[in-house]
């Protein structure tokens, strides 16, 4: 092989297939590097949602903040990302995306760092202070989900679903990395420190914002095309339908992993620690494996949202209904497999019946599950308090000696079961439907 000192009496002709070899890296670009990238940015985005919850007991202890108030962060959280869902729905070709995914993941930084920064510096606004970084690290979380999943979706694949279910795979292993790490801090370094436990997760999305800088974007389909296969309003309707499904989905799963560790701490008597690394660790874990398992040898998405949906209604009426603490637990955790497939699975099956779906069309089925996420947490929030008020939880707790609180957490794990029974009876209704629409060129077929 030559070296180069010896191509020096050829360097015009050098210089001219070096142009030549630019171009050609512009025609191929490494994807390989863009995926890792946006595999880890999902990663670093799941502190926005596992680091929170992990912290709502000690704020109530630290600030006094009622649970109808905790709930309310987790309602800030997700309105504000269906805010930026519904904003990219209707106006995303008037934003540059490559520019906007790289700048996402500094925004999360920011609105983490305030999240701290403001209940240490002033503790009499504590609540204004998360609420503030609530919102700056929701901003970054909501262009998380509308950006991501398309990019990943837009890079050459010969399994394109497997990479879907992956990315959301990864998102699961960050949150038990950060349950861990974090319950780790806390039981060493104290409850008080929670803030700078805080600055160290600000640190990833700072890192992913590098990659994503050094990484080639793909050209993306700015909106959603329209399908008209079997009238005008046929895949307007498919889409909203996929829409409701991701609702319910995130419902139940959402529900779940915003309250376990408060639930299991207060409702089942489990010390903290333990509480966050078998309830909201294990259920974090078991979510993010069932992603893998889909992601090497997962097929026919339908019938797998299907029995997720049964699945998640046996696990909550278990925690609601169970007097056995360990079985509770282990419902709560189970929730995990239960609901892992529920949200990326809806966007595999929107995939597989409406072809070529731009950014518009993710942003829409971001928008529902955001909306899903925001709703069934604080509900739950607000039937705990409100239902431990009453005269009938404290005559039910005395038979079933449990506190009036424990009976608002068993009373709103019930009420959650809901969602994914509402699920079933959508997913029914979809079979049917889309047993007869056909969209694009694929088999339309849920069986």
């Amino acid at each position: 092989m030559l070296e180069w000192g010896c191509l020096l009496p050829w360097e015009d002709r050098w210089a001219e297939s070096d142009e030549e070899k630019g171009i050609i890296r512009m025609e191929k670009p490494n994807y390989k590097r863009t995926k890792r990238a946006c595999y880890f940015a999902n990663l670093a985005m799941s502190s926005v949602f596992s680091l929170p919850p992990l912290l709502f007991a000690t704020f109530r202890e630290q600030y006094g903040i009622s649970y109808t108030l905790l709930g309310t962060l987790v309602l800030v959280n997700f309105c504000t990302q269906l805010g930026i869902d519904l904003i990219f729905s209707f106006f995303s070709r008037h934003f540059n995306i490559h520019k906007t995914i790289r700048l996402m993941p500094l925004v999360t930084a920011a609105g983490l760092c305030v999240y701290a920064l403001i209940p240490m510096l002033f503790p009499g606004y504590a609540y204004m202070g998360l609420v503030a970084g609530t919102f700056l690290f929701s901003v970054a979380a909501g262009l998380g989900e509308v950006l991501v999943s398309p990019t990943i979706a837009a890079l050459p694949s010969d399994t394109p679903d497997k990479d879907m279910s992956m990315l959301h795979a990864l998102y699961g292993y960050g949150f038990v990395g950060v349950v861990l790490i974090s319950t780790l801090f806390l039981r060493i370094a104290g409850n008080q420190y929670w803030m700078y436990l805080t600055f160290f997760w600000a640190m990833l999305p700072v890192i992913a914002s590098v990659w994503l800088r050094m990484s080639p974007l793909p050209d993306m389909n700015m909106e959603q095309n329209k399908v008209k296969s079997a009238g005008s309003g046929s895949g307007t309707k498919g889409l909203l339908l996929c829409m409701a499904c991701i609702f319910l989905g995130a419902c139940a799963e959402n529900t779940m992993s915003n309250w376990v560790s408060v639930y299991a701490e207060k409702a089942l008597r489990i010390p903290k620690v333990w509480g966050d690394i078998l309830g909201m660790s294990l259920f974090a874990g078991l979510l993010a494996l069932t992603r893998t398992i889909y992601a090497k040898y997962g097929k026919n998405i339908f019938k797998i949202l299907t029995i997720s949906m049964w699945g998640a209604v046996v696990c909550y009426l278990t925690v609601g209904l169970s007097s056995n603490g360990a079985l509770s637990l282990a419902a709560c955790a189970a929730v995990g497999i239960c609901t892992a497939m529920l949200w990326p699975g809806t966007l595999i099956f929107m995939e597989e019946k409406i072809p070529a779906a731009g950014v518009a069309a993710y942003a829409l089925m971001a928008a529902g599950g955001d909306l899903g996420a925001s709703v069934a947490p604080q509900a739950l929030g607000i039937a705990v308090d409100k239902i431990a008020l009453t005269e009938w939880a404290g005559t039910l707790g005395t038979k079933l000696s449990l506190t009036p609180e424990q009976v608002g957490f068993k009373a709103g794990m019930l009420m959650a079961a809901v969602f994914p029974a509402l699920g079933i009876l959508l997913l029914a209704y979809m079979k049917t439907y889309f047993g007869k629409e056909a969209f694009g060129t694929k088999n339309s077929s849920c069986n």
